[in-house]
């Protein structure tokens, strides 16, 4: 997971990721929407592909880069730990302040 967010760390791997989420694209088509040097754009697509996730496909004399969902179900289960936390949180702050409500109310019930 460590290799996954080093790679992600890195403002343009981000923005090829944020790219290719639109679909597969070549080095060329890469490099070009993000105003970079082609051998720069392979330089980050050969990091996200060693992070797993990006996959190359060669097409005659292209190579097509396309993102791994593996890699980004992996991204999601490991939030999941974080994101179960925080709604168990949030539901225990919402029980907390109804219970304020129903104290505060004049009639002892809710707003």
């Amino acid at each position: 997971m460590n290799t996954i967010f080093s790679a992600l760390g890195e403002p343009n791997r981000l923005h090829i990721v944020e790219l290719l989420r639109d679909g597969p694209l070549s080095v060329g088509d890469i490099a070009e929407k993000l105003h970079m040097s082609q051998p720069l754009a392979s330089k980050h697509l050969r990091i996200l592909s060693e992070a797993g996730l990006v996959d190359v496909q060669p097409i005659a004399n292209r190579r097509l880069y396309k993102l791994r969902p593996q890699s980004l179900q992996a991204i999601d289960h490991w939030l999941g730990a974080f994101r179960r936390l925080w709604e168990s949180r949030f539901d225990r702050l919402d029980a907390y302040l109804e219970d304020m409500q129903a104290k505060e109310s004049p009639e002892g019930g809710k707003f």
